[in-house]
């Protein structure tokens, strides 16, 4: 974005590493979808929050007596979805909403739906997945009741960032449909090249209220009363 600095994720200043994306929901969201801009913002934060207790229950699973490559892919879960989430499907529903962008919209769509059939997967816990879902939790109680009763917790914060991607999704789909949005706008995006960094709303009226007519270096001189046109 021409003009601003990059500011997400925070990172001190020390570290030799920048932030890679800019992000500000008071000014670049219509205040009429901030507050559930931020919700998602938020759920993405509970999700990553969900996969270090995850990691933490897979340590105990593992040391209650359960396969140690449940913690080896509980680890690469956490390393893995907690910035590719951000990518891929909270920053499409930030543009979208940023600039009404029919193409981020079905990739919010697309993206978050997978999410969602994952997160389901995970609070089901099949074993061998690397995800202390119920499955896991309530069989491992014979083995170990101190590392099962971690288990639930990780199974507990899976189905609540289930059932919160599910609320998400159509709140978020309710709206595009409102404003008119469909397969055909995304497609027109993808032809044009807009979708890789849609302008903002207010980009777009400043544009479509700009002078439609040219404007003139001088004041055209005409005859004077009286006299005759050539």
């Amino acid at each position: 974005m021409s003009g601003k600095e990059n500011n997400f994720p925070p990172l001190p200043r020390f570290l030799p590493l920048k932030p890679c994306f800019y992000q500000d929901v008071a000014s670049e969201i219509p205040a009429e979808h901030q507050v559930l801009v931020k919700r998602i913002f938020r759920l993405w934060m509970f999700y990553c929050a969900t996969l270090v207790v995850n990691l933490v229950a897979c340590l105990a699973w593992w040391i209650g007596g359960g396969a140690g490559a449940n913690f080896g892919l509980a680890l690469v879960w956490l390393l893995l979805f907690s910035p590719c989430s951000y990518v891929c499907w909270f920053r499409p529903a930030y543009k979208a909403f940023r600039a009404d962008s029919s193409f981020n919209f079905m990739a919010f769509f697309f993206l978050f739906g997978a999410q969602f059939v994952l997160t389901v997967l995970q609070a089901v816990g099949f074993s061998g997945w690397g995800a202390c879902g119920w499955l896991a939790a309530i069989n491992f109680f014979q083995t170990s009741i101190g590392a099962a009763v971690v288990m639930l917790l990780s199974a507990i914060m899976f189905s609540l960032s289930a059932a919160m991607m599910a609320v998400a999704i159509m709140k978020v789909h309710r709206i595009y449909r409102g404003t008119g949005g469909n397969f055909q706008k995304a497609q027109t995006e993808w032809s044009t090249g807009a979708w890789r960094n849609p302008p903002s709303r207010e980009a777009q009226y400043n544009n479509f209220s700009g002078n439609s007519l040219p404007e003139y270096p001088t004041v055209p001189n005409y005859p004077a009363s009286g006299s005759q046109w050539p």
